[in-house]
């Protein structure tokens, strides 16, 4: 199978009504990510918007990021980070707390994950309200590093995260 527009890999994302809850769309990404060519477009697609930046870390966060960051920093030569949920990482970490649509969250990084000056790469699946990506800004930024971008395989446009992130280079996929 050939993947040779957003379409077609629109068409692998199954849409399922009233996930979570009543009125909620949801675009359940695992249909896409069972085929083999769907896949292998968008990470290939994904490290092609971004690839002339100097990257030195691709930073993840939990969980669905994890799926599109670590592949990018294998095929862009950088190293990957993970940003985990509370609780999660092992060694002396630093945290953020972050609001969600119905209250907060807090994510944590590893306080030696990144060094002053390293230029990063910040890669999620989706970017919705913008509320996540903002708490991994802060964590990379009070760790020195450098935002070379913002990368999505999916933005839902009508929740407005773009707005909060004027200032950074977005990359995204595919739009709803």
């Amino acid at each position: 199978m050939t993947i040779e527009s957003a379409d077609d890999l629109r068409a692998k994302i199954r849409e399922v009504p009233d996930f979570p809850k009543p009125g909620i769309l949801f675009y359940d990404i695992t249909t896409l990510l069972k085929e083999p060519a769907a896949f292998r477009a968008v990470i290939d697609q994904m490290a092609n918007q971004v690839r002339g930046a100097k990257i030195d870390l691709v930073v993840g966060m939990e969980s669905r990021g994890f799926i599109f960051s670590a592949p990018l920093a294998y095929q862009l030569d950088a190293g990957f980070v993970p940003v985990r949920k509370l609780g999660k990482l092992p060694a002396e970490t630093i945290e953020v707390e972050y609001s969600l649509e119905y209250g907060t969250a807090t994510l944590e990084i590893h306080r030696d994950a990144i060094r002053a000056g390293q230029r990063v790469l910040i890669v999620d699946d989706l970017l919705a309200t913008g509320g996540t990506v903002m708490g991994t800004i802060e964590l990379v930024r009070r760790l020195g590093g450098e935002i070379a971008g913002l990368s999505f395989m999916v933005e839902l446009t009508a929740l407005h995260g773009r707005e909060q992130l004027g200032e950074f280079e977005i990359h995204t996929l595919l739009t709803y």
